[in-house]
């Protein structure tokens, strides 16, 4: 860093499930269950995968469309409560408590779940240490990812312009969300559930660099930092 900034003039904004917690993968067997188990026969699995990263609700509404199904108000509720409670149990991702320790910026939580599962995640792998109460979450917002309103709400809160945030997405919703809203984006595909070809679908939606492997982080969020810095007028 040059003479005249710190550390504390950024931020390290991180999605919560795919990138601190090893999740998706879990949430996704979940809801193809659950969705198998109402509809036999149907082909659930390849319109769930492509919709990871929005909310539940929005996962069971976009699947039933697709494949000419309903849902009902109940069936929704149960299916959302069988995933958070699995998901709940899923571990962090490799490396990142590691990663974290090593990053020297101010970090926040930037979630498309609702404020109690972040805190009961992130207080069970021990990485609310990072966090604080720092985190920012979808039932605190009008508007859910791929919509910004999450990330502008934590730039608000951490007190920064959204050009002073990092952020670390691992799906093209959250991507989505935080380049809308004027953030620099990692694009992370070492969780369980990535694929080759989210790299592709990670960079078209604005992510900046894409990586499969947590101990990088430090050294990407250093040369963000450094080349933020040289950049400001």
């Amino acid at each position: 860093m040059t003479a005249g900034t710190s550390a504390g003039n950024f931020a390290l904004i991180c999605d919560c499930d795919g990138v601190l917690i090893d999740s998706e993968a879990v949430a996704a067997r979940m809801l193809v269950h659950e969705l198998e188990a109402r509809w036999p026969g149907a082909d659930v699995e390849q319109v769930v995968l492509p919709l990871l990263g929005l909310r539940i609700e929005s996962v069971l509404e976009g699947t039933a469309m697709q494949l000419g199904k309903s849902l009902g108000l109940d069936d929704i509720d149960a299916i959302r409560r069988s995933v958070e409670a699995a998901a709940m149990q899923a571990p962090a991702v490799e490396g990142i408590e590691q990663a974290l320790a090593q990053v020297p910026l101010i970090k926040g939580c930037a979630s498309n779940s609702f404020r109690p599962y972040v805190e009961t995640v992130l207080a069970r792998t021990g990485l609310v240490k990072f966090f604080g109460d720092r985190l920012f979450c979808a039932d605190a917002v009008a508007n859910p990812k791929p919509a910004p309103d999450v990330y502008l709400a934590a730039a608000m809160g951490l007190r920064l312009a959204p050009s002073a945030c990092l952020v670390v997405e691992d799906s093209v919703t959250g991507v989505t969300a935080a380049s809308a809203a004027g953030m620099t984006v990692l694009g992370f595909i070492g969780g369980g559930h990535a694929s080759d070809a989210q790299i592709d679908k990670l960079h078209a939606a604005g992510a900046r660099h894409v990586f499969d492997d947590m101990q990088q982080l430090p050294e990407l969020v250093a040369q963000w930092t450094l080349s933020t810095t040289a950049a400001a007028p």
